[in-house]
C-alpha cells in the first residue's frame, strides 16, 4: 500500500515547491500533519468499525470529546509514531538557526519549473491509474487498499459528488412488492394474531449486549443469570441481529421504531431522514389509543436524539434532567438509577385508562466497560483481567444484576402481567478489530469456536408475552427491523396501511437482512450465512450463521440484488415522504 501513497505525496510536496515562496517549512509541516492525522483517524475508526474513515466520519467528529473515554481506550501507543516526523519538524521550527542553514542551502529557492510539472503530472498519472480500475469494487477496505488510503480519500469526495442512487418511484414501492423482493407470503390467519390485545408495550434496549453471553458461566460462575432464568419462560430468538450502522444505539432506536433501514454513509439522526414525516410505532401506537414515553439516563442531545424523538413523536422523553447523575456510569445514570426510576413512571402511566408503549434504554454496559470496582458483581480469572473481553464481562454481569431488579420490580407493580415486554441487543460490544491475540482467544474459549462476524453481530431477542403460548426458542433469522411487526401481531394492530421492511418472526421462516456500515456495501444476512462482499459477488465470502466458519455457497446473486433493491426502496421512500411540519417538540 505504500507505494500507491508515494505519488500522491510528489503531488501535495510538488504544488508547495511550485506555489509556496515563503514560509515553505511552514506549509511543508501543514501538509505534514494533516496526512499524519488522516492515518491516525483511519487506524483508530478501523479498530472500532472495521471500515476505513471517510469525510463523513468527520460530521460526527463532535461525539468524540463526549465519549472521549472510549475512544483513548482504542488507541495502541504505537500509532503515535506517526506523529515521530512532526516532532521532528517541530524541533526545527523552534531552532531558527537551523532554518537559517536550510535557507543557505536553497529551501527557498524554486525548482525548475518543468521539471516540477513532470513530476506533479506522472504522480497525478500514477494516482488516477491506481484509483480508476479499482472505483467498481464495491468492498470499501480493499479499494482502499488498491487505491492507496489518501486516494482513497479524495475519490470518496469526488464520487459522492457524482453518483447518486437511482430514487424508485413510490409507486412500486409498496408492501407486496417488498415481500416479494424478500421472498415471503404474510399468511391470512397469523399465529398468536391478537393474543395480547390490549396490553401495554415495553421495549428494552439493551447496551451492547451480544447473545453470547447468555447461558454463559466462567469458572462456575454464570455471566447473566437473570437473563438465564427469564430465557426459560419466554420466547426467545437465538438467530437475530444488529441492524445499527454508525450511530449504533441511536441507529438501532430508529431501526426498531421505524422498520426502515439506516442511510448509507450517515447516522440516521444526523441524515435528512430527520426532515421527513417518517412513519413509527410511536404513531401506530398512538393510533390505536396508546400512550408513549421514553426513557434513557444521557442527555436527550446526545446523538440528536431530541430530534428523533420528536420525527417518532413520542409524547415524552426523560433523560438526565430527569434522572441526574446519581451513582454515574458511563454517560450518565447508572442502569440501577434508570430501572428504579422508570418503573414508577410506569405504573402512573399504567394507571390511566389507556394501555402505553414505552420504550427503555439502558446504558451502563458501555465501551470501553470500565465500571466502578463497588459494581462488580463476580470474580474473574486472572486471565481476563486487564483486558477488553474481562471488562466487558463485568459490564454485562452487572447489567444483569441491573436488570435482575428491573424484572422484580416489573412483577412486583403488576405491570408484568399486564404487558407486552421486549428485550433486545442494541449492537456489537467486543469488536472482532480491536482484539489482541491474548483476547480473542478469550473470545475463542466463551463462544467455542474463532471468533467472527457472525458472532459480533449476533444480539439476542426476548418476548415476555402473557398468555402467548409456551416457552420455546426460534432459530429463524431475523433483526431490529423486525420487532415493530412481530409485537404489533401479538397486540393486534394491523400494519397493512404502514410500509415496514420487516416481518413478523412469529410467522416467518426466512429473512434477508443487509448489514450497514461496519461490514463492506452489500454484505447481508441470510437464513443459513452471513455474506461480505469483495471487489463484486462472485469475490464475496459466505460465513456460516452456526459457527462463524468460512463455507462455500450459502448465498445467491439473486440474493445480493434483492438485497440491494430493499436498501434502494427503503431509501427512495423515505426521501419521497413529505417534509415534516414545523411542531412543538416533545417534552
Amino acid at each position: 500500500m505504500l507505494l500507491t501513497e508515494i505519488p500522491f505525496f510528489f503531488i501535495v510536496f510538488g504544488l508547495i515547491e511550485w506555489m509556496a515562496s515563503k514560509r515553505k517549512f511552514l506549509y511543508y509541516m501543514i501538509a505534514n500533519l494533516l496526512i499524519s492525522v488522516i492515518y491516525f483517524a483511519v487506524l483508530m475508526y478501523y479498530k472500532y468499525y472495521g471500515v476505513i474513515a471517510t469525510y463523513h466520519a468527520l460530521e460526527q467528529a463532535d461525539k468524540v470529546t463526549k465519549v472521549g473515554e472510549s475512544t483513548y481506550s482504542l488507541l495502541d501507543p504505537y500509532y503515535l509514531f506517526i506523529f515521530v516526523d512532526i516532532v521532528v519538524f517541530m524541533f526545527f521550527m523552534f531552532r531558527p538557526k537551523y532554518i537559517a542553514i536550510w535557507k543557505e542551502r536553497g529551501m527557498n529557492r524554486r525548482m525548475n519549473r518543468t521539471a516540477l510539472f513532470g513530476i506533479i503530472s506522472v504522480s497525478l498519472a500514477v494516482c488516477v491509474f491506481n484509483v480508476w480500475p479499482n472505483h467498481a469494487s464495491m468492498n470499501e477496505n480493499k479499494k482502499a487498499e488498491s487505491m492507496g488510503i489518501l486516494n482513497y480519500e479524495v475519490y470518496t469526495i469526488f464520487a459522492d459528488t457524482r453518483e447518486t442512487e437511482e430514487i424508485i418511484d413510490n409507486k412500486e414501492i409498496t408492501q407486496p412488492s417488498i415481500n416479494k423482493t424478500k421472498g415471503i407470503t404474510e399468511p391470512v390467519s397469523p399465529k398468536y394474531w391478537a393474543a395480547a390485545q390490549g396490553k401495554n408495550l415495553i421495549v428494552v434496549q439493551m447496551e451492547s449486549f451480544q447473545n453470547f453471553l447468555l447461558n454463559l458461566s466462567i469458572d462456575g460462575q454464570e455471566v447473566t443469570p437473570n437473563l438465564n432464568k427469564l430465557l426459560k419462560s419466554e420466547h426467545y430468538f437465538n438467530n437475530f441481529y444488529t441492524n445499527a450502522g454508525q450511530g449504533t444505539t441511536s441507529d438501532a432506536e430508529f431501526v426498531v421504531n421505524t422498520s426502515l433501514y439506516v442511510p448509507h454513509h450517515e447516522v440516521a439522526t444526523s441524515s435528512n431522514y430527520m426532515d421527513k414525516a417518517l412513519p413509527s410505532l410511536p404513531k401506530l401506537m398512538k393510533a390505536n389509543g396508546y400512550n408513549t414515553a421514553t426513557f434513557h439516563t444521557n442527555s436527550v442531545e446526545f446523538w440528536n436524539r431530541k430530534t428523533l424523538y420528536k420525527v417518532l413523536d413520542f409524547d415524552k422523553y426523560y433523560d438526565q434532567a430527569f434522572y441526574g447523575d446519581d451513582d454515574h456510569i458511563a454517560f450518565g445514570a447508572s442502569d440501577e438509577v434508570l430501572y428504579a426510576k422508570t418503573v414508577p413512571e410506569l405504573v402512573k402511566m399504567d394507571a390511566k385508562d389507556d394501555p402505553f408503549y414505552a420504550m427503555v434504554i439502558s446504558m451502563s454496559a458501555h465501551h470501553p466497560y470500565k465500571m466502578p470496582e463497588l459494581k462488580n458483581k463476580m470474580t474473574l480469572p486472572k486471565r481476563y483481567e486487564g483486558t477488553l473481553v474481562g471488562n466487558y464481562i463485568l459490564a454485562q454481569n452487572y447489567a444483569d444484576y441491573a436488570m435482575g431488579q428491573f424484572l422484580d420490580q416489573l412483577k412486583s407493580s403488576g405491570l408484568w402481567d399486564d404487558s407486552v415486554i421486549v428485550f433486545y441487543g442494541d449492537h456489537q460490544g467486543v469488536s472482532l478489530y480491536s482484539l489482541d491475540g491474548n483476547e480473542k482467544s478469550l473470545m475463542e474459549e466463551m463462544v467455542g469456536h474463532e471468533y467472527g462476524y457472525t458472532d459480533m453481530f449476533n444480539v439476542p431477542f426476548i418476548v415476555h408475552a402473557p398468555g402467548v403460548g409456551e416457552p420455546a426458542v426460534y432459530s429463524q433469522t431475523g433483526g431490529q427491523i423486525d420487532i415493530m411487526p412481530t409485537v404489533a401481531n401479538l397486540l393486534g394492530i394491523s400494519m397493512k396501511d404502514q410500509l415496514h421492511f420487516g416481518e413478523d418472526l412469529m410467522n416467518q421462516q426466512t429473512n434477508m437482512l443487509p448489514v450497514r456500515h461496519f461490514l463492506p456495501t452489500g454484505s447481508f444476512i441470510n437464513d443459513t450465512s452471513m455474506y461480505l462482499t469483495g471487489v463484486d459477488y462472485d469475490d464475496g465470502d459466505n460465513f456460516n450463521l452456526i459457527d462463524g466458519s468460512e463455507t462455500e455457497g450459502g448465498s445467491t446473486k439473486e440474493q445480493f440484488d434483492a438485497v440491494q433493491r430493499l436498501l434502494n426502496m427503503s431509501n427512495s421512500y423515505i426521501q419521497q415522504l413529505p417534509d415534516l411540519p414545523s411542531t412543538d417538540d416533545a417534552k
